[in-house]
This record gives structure tokens, C-alpha cells and sequence, in this order.
């Protein structure tokens, strides 16, 4: 059977998909791909000059709006303007191993933007939401056992390897919560999560060793699909008819490269007890909550 590839995504003019990070690497591909298929896309990007240069390139319909996922206001100023449905929200935007930071509110860097500003985000929206809420995750959620609920902003112990495994391990997290309330809330929406095994991207350049800088360019040269194929399991995700919680990855060896498919997860990814804690720290860190009746 034929590798799984855009030509595949079904038409879908009419409908509208918000990506955040939407300006390079997988999100541009994801939102030039959802474009051509004649979605109307929102591209929320931190840097909107950026954005309009690469919607710019897209065809069909689509937008650019600013969101800062690390600044919880910059997020609430999205989410209070937003009118009208979201059938896709992709939750794609993302920083990998940076020198130590915080975002505007306090928390470390990929903790603060990768997990609770999508966190915030998700909740704002999802009575907008009217077919799936896509979350890019990462194999990187095997570098930790679990969240380390004690200090999950790292201090006084940073290490930027683990903090980014364990936001990747939140995005997981996050989705299987997501999914368990929108089943119990009764609601037909969908939290799915895709990996882009390892694509070339600007990510790998963030760094603060140059040696680990200079590994992971040589790696994008040798073993890295580029960023288009990277963009298709979370196509896939948001296209085709899959259950809730689900989980698309390259089909390759190790998951590095290849075509969609399902994937599996590490036993912390799986942790329902787990996500339910993360829910509730996540919660009270970001003052968001799930919108939806008849949910706990």
C-alpha cells in the first residue's frame, strides 16, 4: 500500500485550524498542508512579522495572529478574542533544550511554554473546539520516569535534557487527561498526540553546549527527515478518523523517520493517575480549568 502522504487529507474547505508556532519548521508544512486542502488557517505565532512572512508562502485562506505561549496573558488575549468554531487546534509551537530560563510567569522554559501555555491554551478555547486538539509530543518523553511534581521548574538542579523529556512527557499527559474528560463530559471532541520522530528543524539549535549544537546539526545532515515528512503524523492526526488518545509516529526504525502511524509510549506516558496530578498542579499554576460540564 502507498506511503500515507498529504494527497490524502480530505477536503476540508469550510473548516478552520488554529497552529501555534506556525511560522517554521513543522508548523509551516503543517499549515501549508491543511491550506492546500482549503482549511482556513490561523497561524499563532510569538513573532507575527515572521508569521506574515511565512503565510506569505501558504495557499488558500489563513490568518496570523500573535500568541506568546510563555506569557499566560499573551494567551488569555487570544483565547478572549477568538470568536467563532476551531474544528483543529494543533498544538504544535515548542522550545528544545535551552540555556535555563523562565517565561513571563515563572516557569521553566519548556515546562512553561511546551506543556502549560498549550495547557491554558486548550482550556480557553475548547468551547470553540468542534473536532480535535492535535499536541505535538516527542520520543523525548522517555528521557524521565514522571514528572517531578516536587520541583517541576527544576530549581537549583537544572538540567535542560530532562526538563525538555519531561515537558514532552506533560504533552503526553495532558492528552490522555484531556481525552479520559472529553469522554466523561460527553463531548465528540478528540485530544490526540503526534510525534515527528526526528526532523530537521531550528529547535536542535537552542543549545547552551556547542558541542551537543554541533552533534545535533551533524545529525540533521545524516540521520533527520526534513521538516515536511516531520509534519506528517500531526497531519495525520488531524485528518483522519482515529480514536481519542491516540498516538502517530514515524513507522521507521526507532521512530526516527518514516510514514504515520500509530506509536506507543512509555508506562509514565500511560500513567492515568499521573495526568489527573497534572491536571490539578497544571491547573493551579496556570488559573485555567476544563470548561466543559459533567467532567471531574
Amino acid at each position: 500500500m502507498p506511503a500515507w502522504s498529504i494527497d490524502r487529507i480530505p477536503d476540508l474547505t469550510g473548516r478552520t485550524a488554529i497552529i501555534t508556532g506556525a511560522n517554521s519548521g513543522l508548523g509551516v508544512h503543517t499549515a501549508h498542508a491543511l491550506a492546500r486542502a482549503g482549511a482556513h488557517v490561523v497561524l499563532a505565532v510569538r513573532d507575527v512579522t515572521k508569521g506574515a512572512e511565512a503565510a506569505a508562502a501558504l495557499p488558500g485562506s489563513h490568518e496570523v495572529r500573535r500568541l506568546d505561549l510563555a506569557d499566560l496573558a499573551s494567551v488569555r488575549e487570544f483565547a478572549d478574542s477568538w470568536d467563532g468554531d476551531v474544528d483543529l487546534l494543533i498544538n504544535n509551537a515548542g522550545v528544545m533544550i535551552p540555556p535555563e530560563g523562565r517565561t513571563k510567569d515563572g516557569f521553566e522554559t519548556q515546562f512553561g511554554t511546551n506543556h502549560l501555555g498549550h495547557f491554558a491554551l486548550t482550556n480557553l478555547l475548547l468551547p470553540h473546539v468542534t473536532d480535535r486538539v492535535v499536541t505535538v509530543a516527542s520520543t523525548a518523553h522517555r528521557y524521565v520516569r514522571g514528572i517531578n511534581f516536587d520541583n517541576p521548574n527544576f530549581t537549583g538542579a537544572y538540567d535542560s535534557r530532562r526538563a525538555y523529556g519531561q515537558s514532552k512527557l506533560a504533552n503526553l499527559l495532558f492528552v490522555l487527561e484531556l481525552q479520559r474528560r472529553l469522554t466523561e463530559a460527553g463531548s465528540s471532541v478528540r485530544a490526540l498526540a503526534a510525534h515527528p520522530g526526528y526532523a530537521a528543524t531550528n529547535l536542535q539549535s537552542h543549545s547552551p553546549s556547542p558541542v551537543l549544537r554541533l552533534l545535533m546539526r551533524a545529525a540533521n545532515r545524516v540521520v533527520a527527515q526534513d521538516a515536511k515528512a516531520g509534519a506528517l503524523p500531526t497531519l495525520y492526526a488531524a485528518t483522519q478518523d482515529l480514536p481519542g488518545a491516540s498516538y502517530l509516529g514515524p513507522d521507521g526504525l526507532f521512530e526516527v523517520r518514516g510514514g504515520p502511524t500509530l506509536v506507543s509510549r512509555s508506562a509514565a506516558a500511560s500513567d492515568s493517575a499521573a495526568a489527573k496530578k497534572l491536571w490539578t498542579l497544571s491547573e493551579e499554576l496556570t488559573g485555567t480549568a476544563f470548561p466543559l460540564a459533567g467532567a471531574s
